[in-house]
């Protein structure tokens, strides 16, 4: 069954709560067990202190959880939020609670929901860019077209007009002038006198 929605940081608070209602003669600070070290040091573990790793390890949980996409809901951090102000009220009003123990295990309670707050944000700003980046245009680099060359006469250049013009006469052209000579050689034989051609070695009579 998915914890999902469950607040893991109660599981510590909520054994600290049975240890003061319901076992009075119970001391928090009294050791539990001794560890001896490879150092040779002696660890006297309490019962506060196992409390203390209970909620780290609760708290590391919850943060996992909370980084899984989609996995913690509004309710999540309500919940979270409750637990914290719970917490807080039971270290303020009662004064068993009053130590730093308890203080330490609402901390860890704070910082659970702050940082549920602080992931969806993020989550939530993350999902929003990437709708923006989705919904602009991919934009498309403009084709360029080969230019035709111009056919009109009228718009070529002017070296270009000058190039296919077709080369005129240096003999004048205005009204009046002489019309230059005929190279054309004309023979004497075959020019008619009257009206017949001439034939070659005959003389006219």
């Amino acid at each position: 069954m998915s914890m999902v929605g469950f607040p893991l940081l109660l599981i510590p608070l909520a054994i600290y709560n049975i240890i003061v209602f319901l076992m009075p003669g119970v001391s928090l600070t009294e050791p539990v067990a001794k560890l001896v070290l490879i150092s040779g040091a002696e660890w006297s573990v309490t019962l506060s202190d196992i409390l203390l790793a209970l909620g780290i390890v609760m708290l590391l949980f919850e943060v996992i959880k909370g980084a899984r996409p989609g996995a913690k809901f509004l309710t999540d951090h309500l919940l979270s939020l409750v637990v914290f102000g719970a917490a807080a009220a039971e270290f303020l009003l009662w004064p068993r609670f009053g130590n730093s123990t308890f203080f330490l295990l609402a901390l860890l309670a704070l910082v659970d929901f702050v940082t549920g707050v602080t992931l969806r944000v993020r989550r939530s700003l993350k999902a929003t860019s990437v709708r923006r980046e989705v919904r602009q245009p991919i934009p498309v680099a403009p084709v360029e077209r080969a230019e035709r060359p111009i056919e009109d006469p009228e718009l070529r250049s002017p070296a270009a007009a000058v190039e296919t013009r077709p080369p005129q006469s240096s003999a004048p052209t205005h009204p009046g002038a002489a019309a230059p000579p005929s190279t054309e050689i004309s023979s004497p034989e075959l020019q008619p006198t009257d009206g017949a051609p001439r034939r070659p070695g005959t003389t006219p009579q």
